[in-house]
């Protein structure tokens, strides 16, 4: 199996190339050459945002064909269209790494894949996220088509690379110890999926040849907030941490932005029912399959302190996490 993979070197991208490789199928990561691409793979450098930027794919001998695609595209869907453009006549198939959040606001609970989606435009530039994330789904399909485009729609995704910085940021603030804001309640479900589980499921869907849309994070019920977090104190044992569970109503009520400020953490209501509720029976039927959420904190620690304790961050998300005094003002209450 020949794999382009636009993208490749940080957080999801990178899971899928190293899975890939993994398989021995042969892989080529395009990608701007700012960081260091996966071992086994074939480098290629190029700014999709630029003019030119897309040269490097097209060889002096001729066109290069691939079996598949992988985009992992999170800003203008326009670059979406131009890549996928450029190889539908040299591609099988086109997998594109949506969100969940081009679903329609607000979402009743139980919602599947069928559930209405937000307006997108495949020709648009700098636009908000889940209107970026539907532009690109529908510009992979003006290429590619409905049967030859598979759409993966992840939710909140964790594991090692992490560059948004969730799971750092909790673990990294366990590893600090004392009394650690505990968001409640303590039982509520958390939908989630292990960058490496997204990887397998996009490689499994590809080789099987599917297409079509799919919500891809763990099942209802899979994990709760509670275990997520006394994962976290288990892997960094002894820290001396101990959570301090707190309703969510305090929390609110002290000014603290769910999500940005705790990551990972929703009170319940609408922005819960519509991120952390999904009906995954057509992942689980296509083969996904989650593991333990031990697991993916355990490693996550591993990696974290691998590269000396500090994750990668994003230039186009936001800094997450609470700040020590406002954390300390709330438990001292």
């Amino acid at each position: 199996m020949r794999l382009l993979i636009l993208g490749g070197t940080d957080f999801v991208g990178r899971a899928i190339a190293e899975d890939a490789v993994a398989r021995g199928w042969e892989v080529t990561v395009f990608h701007r050459g700012t960081g260091p691409a996966p071992a086994g793979v074939r480098a290629l450098h190029g700014d999709r945002t630029a003019a030119d930027g897309l040269a490097a794919l097209s060889s002096p001998s001729g066109p290069e064909e691939w079996d598949a695609v992988v985009d992992t595209w999170s800003a203008a869907p326009s670059v979406v269209r131009d890549s996928a453009r450029l190889l539908a006549p040299r591609a099988g198939r086109y997998a594109y790494v949506s969100s969940r959040s081009v679903y329609a606001y607000p979402a009743a609970p139980g919602g599947d894949e069928t559930r209405a989606v937000v307006d997108g435009d495949p020709d648009a530039g700098d636009v908000e996220y889940a209107q970026a994330k539907r532009g690109g789904e529908l510009a992979a399909l003006d290429s590619f088509g409905a049967a030859r485009t598979l759409l993966l729609r992840a939710g909140l995704v964790l594991g090692p690379y992490e560059n948004i910085g969730r799971l750092p940021w909790w673990l990294t603030r366990i590893a600090r110890g004392g009394d650690v804001l505990a968001p409640g309640p303590r039982e509520q479900g958390l939908q989630y999926v292990d960058a490496r589980d997204l990887a397998a499921f996009t490689l499994d869907a590809l080789r099987d040849e599917r297409s079509g849309p799919y919500d891809v994070v763990c099942p209802r019920g899979f994990a709760s907030t509670g275990e997520l977090l006394e994962a976290c104190v288990a892997a960094v044992n002894p820290s001396g941490a101990r959570l301090r569970w707190t309703d969510a109503e305090v929390i609110l009520a002290a000014g603290i932005e769910p999500w940005l400020q705790l990551p990972a953490w929703l009170p319940p209501g609408e922005d819960y029912d519509a991120l952390m509720t999904s009906d995954t029976a057509r992942a689980q039927a296509a083969g996904l399959r989650c593991r333990p959420v031990t697991e993916t904190v355990r490693d996550t620690w591993a990696w974290l302190t691998s590269i000396g304790g500090t994750a990668p961050q994003r230039g186009d998300r936001p800094v997450v996490g609470l700040d020590p005094g406002v954390e300390a003002g709330v438990l001292g209450r």
